[in-house]
């Protein structure tokens, strides 16, 4: 790693989100959406992130990258659970650097601050999806040691659809 590079690393924060950072959270989450190409399917608001992220009864955790004090991505996951392995596991919802920190070492520093919570609370795995067509995303995932799971597929009743089924 280059030594400017390792500069970032050791400027670098990874804190806990708060209610206060609700609005930058939707707006990574919107940057992020761009960059995949599926801006047009976010209906998340500024009410609904702030309530399942630091309401009473949260559904996820965010923690936040800044370098110095300016804010350069986030993280958004939550716990899920194997019966197979009888423990929990952390799934990473969302792991989005700001396009101009990428390629600095931050994204890999997030993903190893968040492997280091999962096995700092006895997760069984720590699990994440990554879109078909992120071919960098993924070659780096591979690169770290993660596998695909060619024996699953992600299953999904959303909107209406669900809406229709659970009236059925």
């Amino acid at each position: 790693m280059s030594g400017k590079n390792q500069r970032f690393l050791n400027d670098l924060t990874i804190r806990k989100g708060k209610r206060s950072d609700t609005a930058l959270v939707l707006r990574f989450i919107r940057e992020l959406a761009e960059y995949e190409g599926i801006a047009d399917r976010i209906t998340a608001t500024e009410e609904s992130l702030a309530e399942n992220l630091f309401g009473d009864d949260a559904a996820a955790e965010t923690v936040l990258a800044l370098v110095a004090e300016e804010t350069v991505g986030f993280a958004v996951f939550y716990h899920s659970f194997s019966t197979i392995l009888g423990r929990k596991g952390l799934h990473l919802d969302d792991l989005y650097i700001r396009p101009d920190w990428r390629g600095k070492g931050l994204g890999t520093t997030m993903l190893k601050w968040l492997a280091s919570l999962a096995v700092e609370r006895k997760c069984g795995r720590f699990e994440w999806w990554c879109m078909k067509n992120n071919t960098p995303a993924l070659d780096f995932y591979h690169r770290i040691g993660a596998k695909n799971l060619d024996e699953v597929s992600i299953l999904r009743l959303e909107g209406r659809d669900l809406e229709n089924f659970a009236s059925e």
